[in-house]
């Protein structure tokens, strides 16, 4: 009798542990500081690179191979066009160009990007929108820590909310 019960709730519990096994999470973490005596907006990305090279593949039709050894540099050069499509920050309403500096692989599967705004005096307004692997998957989500005048705010961005304005 004990086998009967016993078993049953054996396979209920592996399953349910193994269920949270291959839950995959969908997360990107950005850090935008403002440097007031450099002048600039400094922004580091954290992106899982296997579902970034799923995100390009998806927007461009392209198998890209970011991060690993067949990585080229026509892929280094969809990635820059991928962030600069799908990360944008205004200030004081006008659009502000964003240079991507350079990339390396952390933990073996993530990228993280160093990119910059140079010229910036101080603002009133700062418009950041994320919408980093959203095109692909609605269950992404990208939190993006901004340091600004002494300050830090945190912004989640999903699929229902891309866009953020902070006032200073």
């Amino acid at each position: 009798m004990k086998k009967i019960i016993v078993y049953p709730l054996l396979a209920i519990i592996v399953l349910s542990l193994s269920a949270f096994a291959f839950h995959k999470f969908y997360m990107g973490v950005y850090q935008v500081n403002y440097a007031a005596d450099k002048k600039m907006i400094q922004i580091t990305s954290r992106i899982f690179v296997d579902d970034l090279n799923k995100g390009i593949e998806k927007k461009y039709n392209k198998k890209t191979f970011l991060g690993t050894d067949k990585e080229t540099a026509a892929d280094v050069e969809l990635l820059k066009k991928y962030l600069s499509e799908n990360f944008t920050i205004k200030i004081n309403g006008q659009t502000k160009v964003i240079t991507f500096l350079s990339k390396e692989i952390e933990a073996d599967d993530v990228l993280v990007c160093y990119s910059r705004i140079k010229d910036i005096q101080k603002f009133t307004t700062l418009e950041i929108s994320n919408a980093v692997l959203l095109d692909w998957n609605p269950e992404q989500q990208n939190i993006t820590h901004i340091s600004a005048f002494g300050g830090k705010k945190t912004v989640l961005f999903t699929d229902s909310s891309r866009k953020e304005v902070l006032k200073y």
